[in-house]
């Protein structure tokens, strides 16, 4: 058995003037996500869900959602209001069924946990030690089950100064606790809007691009440029095989759809550094069933 995650991330849905460019991103990608074949266990989409985190946005990311009928799970970022946030979707599938912005998920075959690294008043995030103990926790319950931990902030510097500045401040802290069960398949990040992928603690942080507008690649000091008109393509990743040992990396391949690069890259997961435009990532690696 083979199982996926489908991973969106900082769709920025607003109101008024500007509202119709982020909710026509978002709905793509979710439309994309449906013609998924087979359909991904779940989808994430790892924070700045809204643009200024006030309540009648999240009413607008609620009616982008519409009736989406795989489970999807949402994540806090700098954008966002996690009281507002909870006020909108607190007790439903999209919080876990919880009312709080950290939460877990438990799948059959898979482990969805979920964090919150929002600074209040700061672009850049912070987890802390409380929610570093109880991603441990929660990590211990099911030591033989893939799990994907989820957050907005990336927990490495993604080579781009101006977002590096603004990045999880206590990544060190979450890469040991990672480090500590390799059965972590994935760590899912946003903040970006460009996607990156890094080897992180025996795991592979992946960084979705937004479903809204990309930033540029801007390897010097100031803000990233916008490109008008950022190339896609959809990224899926599959685990062939299974670790040596516990906690080692296993080979793995993607394969890019539309638009221009590289069709096909092998080797290991955790040596790999790639940088591409997409609006969603898709994941999957072999169960451990």
């Amino acid at each position: 058995m083979t199982l996926s995650v489908a991973h969106l991330s900082d769709p920025h849905i607003t109101t008024g003037p500007s509202a119709q460019a982020p909710a026509a991103g978002l709905r793509a990608a979710l439309h994309h996500v449906l013609a998924l074949d087979p359909p991904p266990e779940c989808v994430v989409i790892t924070g700045d869900l809204t643009e200024r985190g006030e309540p009648e946005e999240y009413a607008a990311v609620g009616e982008a959602l519409g009736a989406f009928p795989r489970p999807l799970h949402l994540v806090t970022g700098n954008h966002d209001a996690p009281e507002a946030l909870v006020g909108a979707f607190g007790g439903t599938r999209f919080l876990g069924g919880g009312t709080t912005t950290t939460y877990e998920v438990e799948y059959p075959a898979l482990t969805v946990a979920v964090l919150d690294s929002k600074v209040s008043g700061s672009p850049g995030g912070r987890l802390g030690p409380a929610q570093l103990s109880w991603l441990d926790r929660v990590l211990s319950r099911r030591p033989g089950v893939p799990a994907v931990v989820c957050l907005h902030h990336p927990p490495v510097p993604v080579g781009i100064p101006f977002l590096d500045a603004m990045g999880l401040a206590d990544g060190p802290a979450l890469a040991e606790v990672v480090a500590a069960h390799p059965r972590v398949v994935r760590v899912l990040a946003g903040h970006v809007h460009h996607p990156v992928t890094a080897a992180f603690a025996g795991s592979t942080v992946a960084v979705a691009p937004s479903t809204y507008r990309q930033s540029g690649l801007a390897r010097r000091e100031g803000r990233p440029a916008t490109p008008a008109n950022p190339p896609r393509s959809c990224c899926t990743w599959r685990r062939r095989g299974r670790p040596a040992r516990p906690g080692s990396p296993t080979p793995c391949r993607w394969t890019a759809g539309e638009g221009p690069g590289p069709r096909r890259h092998s080797g290991s997961s955790a040596r790999q550094a790639v940088m591409f435009s997409s609006s969603m990532y898709r994941m999957s690696w072999p169960s451990s069933g």
